[in-house]
């Protein structure tokens, strides 16, 4: 599914740029590590906290990297979709710079998301539940109240943005003395995932993404060669529903990405549970799912979607690589989670969660 024609390519060089640019004007967020986590591992997880990132997630460094352009272009207004994140980031980046925001939402969003992008300054506009709802939707606003499209993938801007996150994570790792080996991505429409792959150009750190099972376009666009659209499984991670990867996430992360693991609803909510009972930390399914696909990468513990590795990679097809690395740094991508939800991950089972939580595409 074409979201852009002929996306330019970022670089390293771009994500350096955005950083230095963001500096200051974004939290920079805490590494944090919890021996319970590592000894479970079986190796050092170091973990970037993006969930106490201005609006709750790293999407606020690439929309304020897209909007600021924008803004000094002259434009006025924005339009932006996403299940959330993105549409939250989009609000708050405008409203800093004095712009109008119109986002997009599914109907079935995260009351949480829709709340926290009003109260923002955004106007919100609901239209169905898949992610080409949503793009018609926000081109035909767009086109009628001319302003330009903020898209949450398939933007040089927002995949640079995103990838500050995992450069910062990468530089304050070495300034530790505990490089990584490899660095783990929640993937949803591709654009953190493919930052990290820019961010770990020209290093030996190996970047995976991770993926709910049955909501895995990456791992079955690295397969086909393309990108190619699922239909996106109920899943507790609402924010990794996007239906396909972006093209321009694709094209960057096809020769960059070492693999995809995915990860089942029951190894989210354990992860989610490790964060928040073991670190005290809160964040939403999505960005649990990161220490999720760490853990199974580590341990190679059983889990249904395996580890999909691409052409070349070590250890074959499926399966963890116990042992490997020795440090694995984490992207946790946000905490806009619903307050029921929290109570019900924390103390029970997940089986009918993903019926009534996170089913926007």
């Amino acid at each position: 599914m074409s979201r852009s024609h002929a996306p330019a390519l970022p670089d390293r060089a771009r994500v350096e740029e955005a950083a230095g640019w963001l500096s200051g004007r974004v939290v920079r967020t805490p590494v944090l590590n919890c021996p319970a986590i590592d000894r479970l591992a079986g190796a050092r997880i170091l973990l970037k906290a993006e969930n106490l990132q201005t609006g709750g997630s790293y999407k606020m460094r690439g929309a304020m990297l897209a909007v600021s352009r924008l803004a000094a272009a002259g434009h006025t207004g924005v339009v932006a979709q996403s299940t959330g994140n993105h549409a939250v980031a989009v609000a708050l980046a405008a409203r800093r710079h004095g712009l109008a925001a119109t986002v997009v939402l599914p109907v079935d969003a995260a009351p949480v998301k829709v709340a926290r992008a009003r109260a923002a300054g955004a106007r919100v506009v609901l239209a169905g539940t898949t992610v080409e709802e949503r793009l018609a939707a926000a081109r035909q606003l767009a086109a009628a109240d001319g302003y330009p499209l903020v898209d949450a993938y398939d933007h040089p801007d927002v995949v640079a943005g995103q990838g500050s996150a995992s450069l910062e994570l990468i530089e304050e790792a070495e300034r530790a003395g505990t490089p990584l080996d490899a660095l783990v991505v929640p993937v949803g429409g591709g654009g953190g995932v493919a930052g990290a792959c820019l961010a770990a150009a020209g290093t030996p750190i190996e970047v995976y993404g991770v993926e709910p099972v049955g909501c895995d376009s990456l791992a079955r666009s690295l397969a086909a060669g393309r990108p190619t659209p699922v239909v996106p499984a109920p899943t507790i991670a609402d924010g990794l529903r996007p239906g396909c990867v972006g093209d321009l996430p694709f094209a960057v992360a096809r020769d960059a990405v070492r693999g995809v693991v995915r990860v089942d609803d029951d190894a989210i909510a354990e992860a989610f549970r490790l964060l928040l009972l073991e670190l005290k930390v809160l964040v939403e399914p999505s960005g649990a799912a990161g220490l999720a696909g760490a853990l199974r990468l580590l341990t190679g513990s059983d889990d249904p979607g395996g580890v999909l590795r691409v052409a070349g990679g070590p250890g074959g097809s499926e399966g963890g690589v116990p042992g490997r690395y020795r440090t694995v740094g984490v992207v946790l991508t946000g905490g806009n989670v619903e307050a029921d939800l929290v109570a019900r991950l924390a103390t029970g089972p997940v089986a009918d969660l993903a019926r009534t939580e996170g089913v926007a595409a």
